[in-house]
């Protein structure tokens, strides 16, 4: 595949997923009044949620596009956390934030959705969270660098897939005992997410082209917003 065929498809993707998680979003809180009772609470988290994941990869695909559109060398920085950011750089920086406070959130739809109550298991992975914040301060993350540094890059992504396989764990674990169809598939598309980020992570240096496993990995969170809309709205 040459680099502008590359490119196209990766904006008209971008493009498209942009639309229909803002769009899912845009529906979930226009009809929230419409949600039995007994989902109010999952129903505000799953949508805080979602809110989160689109504002990160608004920042995060979105930029990419204007880069692409202004000729791939963005001159724009920005200032954050005492550190200057090109644009793609400051997208990065907010992706990474927003899925990991996304991955809180589900934490908590879990609580709610099966009525449980937080246990050590849950607490480790709400420390998970907090180190990966930490993390992402430190000066080796190069933001700016168009291809995550190593071995840094493995090492901040570690606590976001404990995060990750924590839930997806929890999901398929209480799901299934209760027959919850829709949320046991959302355990899937995460584990099906973590997959290909973790492909990514770990080869994309020596094979440039595995970064396009990013749009299956993106459209497993598409499904988990549609699986969680459906279900609950």
């Amino acid at each position: 595949m040459s680099e502008t065929a590359r490119i196209w498809m990766e904006v008209v993707f971008d493009i498209g997923y942009l639309i229909a998680i803002w769009w899912l979003v845009i529906q979930m809180r226009r009809r929230l009044p419409q949600v039995r009772e007994e989902d109010q609470s999952t129903a505000h988290l799953v949508m805080m949620a979602f809110i989160l994941l689109a504002l990160g990869d608004t920042g995060h695909v979105g930029f990419r596009v204007v880069a692409y559109a202004l000729g791939g060398a963005e001159p724009v920085s920005f200032t954050f956390a005492g550190s200057t950011f090109s644009l793609l750089g400051l997208g990065t920086v907010m992706t990474a934030i927003t899925v990991t406070l996304f991955y809180v959130l589900m934490v908590a739809i879990w609580r709610v959705r099966y009525r449980k109550a937080y246990g050590p298991f849950e607490v480790m992975l709400f420390a998970a969270a907090l180190i990966r914040l930490l993390f992402l301060a430190v000066p080796a993350n190069e933001w700016n660098s168009p291809v995550p540094p190593q071995p840094w890059s493995i090492i901040r992504n570690i606590p976001l897939l404990i995060q990750g396989l924590g839930v997806a764990y929890l999901f398929l674990r209480d799901s299934r005992a209760n027959d919850d169809r829709p949320f046991w598939w959302m355990g899937i598309m995460i584990l099906l997410s973590y997959a290909c980020y973790t492909a990514v992570v770990l080869f994309v240096r020596q094979i440039p082209l595995i970064g396009l496993l990013m749009i299956p990995k993106t459209v497993a969170y598409l499904v988990m917003a549609v699986l969680a809309y459906r279900e609950i709205w």
